[in-house]
């Protein structure tokens, strides 16, 4: 995906979005669930964003609305020709950094033990049932709490669907707050399922077809 209109990150900023994911997730209920103890939580979180962005910067397309980085938009364009050796290496190295956080700040286990019982809540693998790959998947998009309701969300998002439109693309994503399915519904988005499996937590899956 490309954009004229928002701001490309760079590697500099990746420790401040790092710390605005952790401001805008902290009380996420996919977060909540996965690492019960809220002082685990509060190490771990920040930790695992650091791995996120890192993996991210070489894998897909993250965008802010301005260079003052109040937002964040993550995208993978799953249309795109990719290595697949440079793929998989970021991705196991991103692994083993996550397992080694987990294990670090957690020695009991627990927190290690429900991210992989929590597996298909964070490996966005329900969009194999898609089987389209003219298609933006949306793995971040936030806004810092304190930016909120001035339109920022909807710039980020106008502006990933005017991609896919004009390139004759689906649009998927996943929520683990009910409160922002109407939210993406106002743009065109539609439930196409709901994982719920090991834990009390509905994850909505959503898309946008191309119109």
């Amino acid at each position: 995906m490309k954009s004229d209109k928002l701001y490309r990150v760079q590697r500099e900023d990746l420790p401040k979005l790092e710390q605005l994911l952790y401001r805008c997730f902290a009380h996420d209920p996919l977060y909540e669930t996965l690492i019960p103890d809220a002082e685990v939580r509060k190490r771990l979180m920040p930790e695992l964003f650091q791995c996120d962005m890192d993996e991210f910067y070489e894998t897909c397309e993250i965008f802010a609305d301005s260079e003052e980085l109040n937002s964040i938009l993550v995208v993978s364009d799953e249309a795109e020709h990719i290595n697949m050796f440079h793929f998989f290496l970021t991705e196991s190295w991103a692994t083993i950094h996550t397992d080694a956080f987990l294990i670090k700040e957690d020695p009991s286990l627990v927190t290690l033990h429900n991210f992989i019982k929590g597996g298909d809540y964070l490996n966005s693998s329900w969009t194999d049932q898609l089987h389209q790959t003219q298609r933006l998947h949306i793995i971040y998009l936030a806004v810092d709490p304190e930016m909120q309701h001035h339109g920022i969300a909807a710039k980020l998002l106008d502006e990933t669907i005017a991609y896919a439109q004009e390139h004759h693309m689906m649009i998927s994503l996943e929520t683990h707050n009910e409160k922002n399915v109407d939210f993406y519904k106002n743009f065109g988005f539609q439930v196409y399922g709901i994982v719920e499996k090991n834990f009390p937590l509905k994850q909505y899956c959503l898309i946008r077809e191309y119109q």
